[in-house]
């Protein structure tokens, strides 16, 4: 047996037996998604990467977007978006970590499922709102630190009013969402 076959075979083992232990439930995603669904994937993820969000979690967090039930499996998001393992359980991670996903258990069933939040976004936004409060006391606290009448003391300022004046609008649009979301 050549070399690469060899090393290709124990992934082929332990994929076969995680999905007998997982179920066929799933099924090949690579082979159901619609080309068009892929390419809203990739083109959302790559805008997610523009704004700062690493690849792979913008790539998992788009997949589970356009999931009808808005919660996929590592297994499924695997085959969907062509990653190892390793890449789903890196992506999830930093997407549960910045509150965007839970995981839960599939009823009946030891494999975990990643769900989106309902309000994903409401979350994310309602999780930045705390460290704002977080940045501008500190800032406040490195005005004195620096001197008030200092160059450094005065940007130092400028930043922790503008995180104030932030803080304010997030929770005012936040509640203006809300009643906008209602007429939806």
């Amino acid at each position: 047996m050549p070399q690469e076959s060899q090393q290709q075979a124990p992934r082929q083992q332990t994929r076969q037996r995680v999905e007998e232990r997982d179920g066929a439930v799933d099924g090949p995603a690579d082979s159901a998604v619609d080309p068009d669904v892929m390419a809203f994937i990739e083109r959302f993820a790559a805008q997610l990467v523009e704004a700062g969000m690493p690849r792979m979690p913008s790539r998992v967090f788009a997949a589970l977007l356009v999931s009808p039930d808005g919660a996929l499996s590592s297994a499924a998001l695997a085959d969907q978006l062509q990653i190892s393992p390793a890449a789903v359980s890196g992506a999830v991670r930093y997407l549960a970590q910045a509150g965007l996903i839970l995981r839960e258990r599939d009823p009946g069933s030891r494999r975990e499922l990643y769900r989106l939040h309902n309000d994903q976004w409401f979350e994310t936004f309602t999780n930045r709102e705390h460290m704002l409060v977080r940045w501008e006391s500190t800032l406040r606290t490195g005005v004195y630190s620096v001197g008030e009448d200092s160059d450094a003391g005065r940007r130092l300022a400028e930043t922790a009013a503008f995180f104030e004046f932030l803080q304010r609008e997030l929770t005012g649009m936040m509640e203006r969402w809300r009643v906008y979301r209602s007429t939806l």
